[in-house]
């Protein structure tokens, strides 16, 4: 995520000086077309980052958790935000101003630099990750989605989400999600637990993917 990369005195100034909310299981935090006025950091919980279709169903394209950050290339652009957010089950957030922090970001010259190589990173696996749901199997589009959400360190992860949020991340039913995560489970790639998965090797997932 973005916000870790920031010098550890400017995230500690940037909590100082937000502001914390609350919210419960399914409650709107943002909506497509609002105004970026900040970018939110998780502290609790999880949030499901998607867009609603026009029938109101939710689709998500991410499911974010505590230490997790989103919205800064809003922030950025002054653009209204492209992406509904929704809370999974309860949680609390910081709101970063985005004033303050593009004013705190001057000066830190470093964190700016920090940032421009995170941006790059994310760029890189979002297209990575488009480029395997075009063309990979389920499986690995799968385990692309996977090593993303299980973070940047190579080692094991567990990952809370379940087999219908899976489905939905892929764009597929859930007996199709689960027939793709049971043949990760079966190469040894991630264990199924309730609710959750656990990868013993980022690394490989992530390979498999590419693969």
């Amino acid at each position: 995520m973005l916000f870790s990369a920031l010098d550890p005195a400017l995230q500690a100034h940037l909590v100082r000086t937000s502001r914390e909310r609350a919210f419960a299981d399914d409650q709107i935090i943002q909506q497509r077309g609002d105004p970026a006025d900040g970018f939110w950091l998780i502290e609790e919980g999880a949030v499901r980052v998607g867009q609603f279709l026009p029938d109101g169903e939710f689709r998500a394209v991410a499911l974010l958790g505590a230490g997790d950050s989103y919205g800064e290339l809003a922030v950025f652009s002054g653009k209204p935000r492209i992406v509904d957010a929704v809370s999974r089950g309860e949680s609390r957030l910081r709101l970063i101003a985005a004033k303050p922090f593009l004013e705190a970001l001057g000066n830190y010259p470093a964190s700016t630099r920090a940032l421009l190589g995170a941006l790059s990173e994310q760029l890189q696996d979002t297209l990575s990750i488009v480029a395997g749901l075009r063309h990979g199997t389920n499986p690995a589009r799968l385990a692309g989605i996977l090593a993303t959400m299980a973070g940047e360190e190579g080692g094991t992860a567990s990952i809370t989400i379940t087999q219908q949020e899976l489905a939905d991340l892929l764009g597929v039913t859930r007996a199709t999600a689960n027939a793709a995560l049971k043949e990760l489970q079966q190469r040894g790639l991630v264990e199924r637990g309730y609710g959750s998965v656990r990868v013993p090797d980022r690394d490989r997932l992530a390979r498999f993917a590419l693969a």
